[in-house]
């Protein structure tokens, strides 16, 4: 390896117990309400594995959300929010059948691209409430053949409607609806995508289910780790957060933000590869593309202030930024300072991924590494561990850009 390569780990080869790591964070089963397997079964011991002395673990009494704190209980400190969230999109039993078939809702996918995937469902032991067993094997379904399908369906001139899906776990013989209910199936149960992410065929891309958005949680993870990794931060108190309920409107984060007032919040979350997108070409979309580095976001309620910051320590260490705009709303835990009613400068990060919502959602381990080491420079910057000079609360509040002392500009 090349000593240029060797100075720039977010173009590596992602080492495997690092994807190893992003891969148990992904596959950990947290559907929305429901996300202690990922935050309390991977994150909250990999937490407590590098955890330095004085740091601390918060939980919450109305959701399973998790923050490590480097500076518990110092609230005059400095401090920044790292939010991931740690929910997964899932399908829900809506009703059984009298044929056996399960109905479900689609949530947030696309109904046309659950068909024949396998699944997991989550169910309550009907005699021992609290207590949850997974059922695997079924496939999602809606015609059951081609020959069902009227002609606008068979040839493409419309689709699976949402109220067409069934998980279909082949009951057969007498009573199947019966059958399905032995087995503690009730409505409101959840169901998740079955495939954990493996490498894919061109180098540094990886590809499986829940991109969206254990990427988020595993980059504040780390992030964490590379703090402790370097003795830890000196003035900035640093909250890496794992939110909970944001497939369902960013609920857990703004209660995060609401309870921790944090001076900065930086919401971490997947984006869109929009020059690789298929079809919308003349929508004219910011050219975001999977391998050009992290994505920052400009507009909605971002801080011009904290993404100067941000984008020039990252050009300082030569890690790529691709700027993503947004109009009224991030659509990420970034808008949770503004939910929560709190002074916070904020911003969104992200990571161009393919085929977002699907089981097949498609990233590069390079936008991954840049965004983890990209924000590790900004707090970096903050705390002053490369000049002593740091950044404080009245630096934001001076900062603010004044378009009105612009300079002009010649064509």
């Amino acid at each position: 390896m090349s000593e240029t390569t060797e100075s720039k780990p977010w173009q590596t080869r992602m080492p495997d117990d690092q994807f190893e790591r992003m891969r148990d964070i992904l596959g950990a089963p947290s559907p929305v309400g429901l996300e202690a397997a990922m935050n309390e079964g991977v994150i909250a011991p990999f937490f407590e594995s590098f955890m330095l002395d004085g740091w601390a673990l918060h939980r919450f009494k109305g959701n399973a959300g998790l923050v490590l704190d480097t500076h518990p209980a110092e609230d005059d400190r400095f401090t920044v929010m790292l939010i991931g969230h740690a929910d997964k999109i899932r399908l829900q039993v809506r009703t059984i059948g009298d044929d056996g078939k399960i109905w479900v809702n689609s949530d947030s996918f696309l109904p046309t691209t659950l068909i024949g995937h396998q699944v997991q469902l989550f169910s309550e032991d009907p005699d021992a409430p609290g207590k949850y067993r997974v059922l695997r094997g079924g496939t999602i379904e809606a015609i059951g053949a081609i020959h069902f399908a009227d002609a606008r369906l068979r040839n493409g001139d419309s689709g699976i409607k949402k109220t067409q899906l069934y998980l279909e776990l082949g009951a057969h013989g007498e009573d199947r609806k019966k059958q399905v209910e032995a087995l503690g199936i009730k409505p409101g149960d959840s169901i998740l995508l079955d495939r954990k992410i493996q490498r894919g065929v061109m180098p540094n891309s990886f590809y499986g289910a829940y991109l969206d958005n254990g990427l988020g949680c595993f980059v504040a993870a780390e992030i964490a780790k590379l703090i402790a990794d370097h003795g830890g931060l000196k003035n900035v108190r640093v909250l890496s957060a794992m939110a909970t309920h944001e497939e369902i409107g960013r609920m857990g984060s703004r209660v995060l933000a609401g309870l921790f007032a944090p001076d900065v919040v930086i919401g971490l979350d997947v984006n869109h590869d929009y020059e690789a997108a298929p079809g919308i070409k003349d929508r004219r979309m910011t050219p975001l593309k999977m391998g050009g580095g992290f994505t920052l976001t400009n507009g909605a309620i971002t801080s011009e202030y904290l993404n100067t910051l941000i984008a020039s320590a990252s050009k300082d260490a030569g890690i790529p930024v691709q700027r993503s705009v947004s109009g009224r709303d991030t659509g990420t835990d970034a808008m949770a300072a503004v939910f929560a009613a709190i002074d916070a400068a904020a911003t969104s990060i992200g990571f161009p991924i393919r085929n977002m919502h699907t089981i097949s959602e498609l990233g590069c381990t390079d936008d991954v590494l840049a965004a983890i080491h990209g924000v590790f420079e900004a707090l970096k910057v903050m705390d002053g561990m490369n000049d002593g000079a740091g950044i404080r609360r009245e630096d934001f509040i001076a900062g603010h850009p004044r378009l009105d002392m612009a300079d002009t500009l010649e064509a």
